[in-house]
């Protein structure tokens, strides 16, 4: 019997990274409470250190919650997330290790790993949610969303407004819904493999 081929074809690659772009203007089209509920579902699965999952996303839809967001903005994001159907707020739990019970369960003490060690909380927290907002954008356009994921926030205000008890901090901000390619330019210049990659 052959072995089975695990691997998605040449338009599921364009998909995910070669047509793929980041997008700064958007068509007025929605995206709806069941795509995100589809969107985190497939997120949710990819790896962790220790299954750890510190991924926290707040979700702005509405007028008002972007409102709250575009003074923390970089000037040159405002626009681009006013427009956006959706903007993620990419974040990380810092109390993540106090679910360790339920995420994993098979090593009883596993949450004290982490409790106490406030160092190593963040570091573990802020490393494992940035996989996990990357699997946000791959997730995203595999259900044909487009993403406009971006720094240039003010981190310490944005934090200030959405997360004010602490427990949750921001990562990075990711716009959602459908690209208009308008001003669209191509893409930007990638690293070879041999001014990137070693091989021992």
């Amino acid at each position: 019997m052959e072995d089975t081929i695990r691997r998605i074809d040449d338009n599921g690659l364009d998909i995910l990274f070669r047509t793929a772009r980041t997008f700064y203007a958007w068509q007025d089209k929605p995206v709806t409470d069941e795509q995100l509920h589809e969107l985190y579902d497939l997120l949710k699965l990819g790896p962790t250190s220790a299954n750890t999952s510190p991924l926290r996303v707040l979700f702005l839809r509405s007028d008002g919650a972007k409102a709250r967001l575009l003074p923390t903005l970089s000037p040159t994001n405002v626009e681009k997330s006013r427009t956006a159907p959706v903007v993620a707020l990419v974040s990380y739990d810092v109390e993540f290790y106090e679910r360790m019970p339920f995420l994993f369960p098979h090593v009883p003490d596993a949450r004290n790993w982490f409790a106490g060690k406030p160092e190593f909380i963040e570091e573990a927290a802020f490393r494992n949610s940035s996989l996990q907002g990357a699997y946000l954008i791959l997730a995203a356009r595999a259900l044909g969303l487009d993403c406009g994921p971006m720094s240039g926030f003010d981190t310490a205000r944005l934090n200030d407004e959405f997360f004010p008890d602490g427990k949750w901090k921001i990562n990075f901000v990711c716009n959602l819904g459908y690209g208009d390619p308008v001003n669209q330019f191509g893409r930007l210049p990638r690293l070879p493999f041999d001014d990137a990659c070693k091989v021992l």
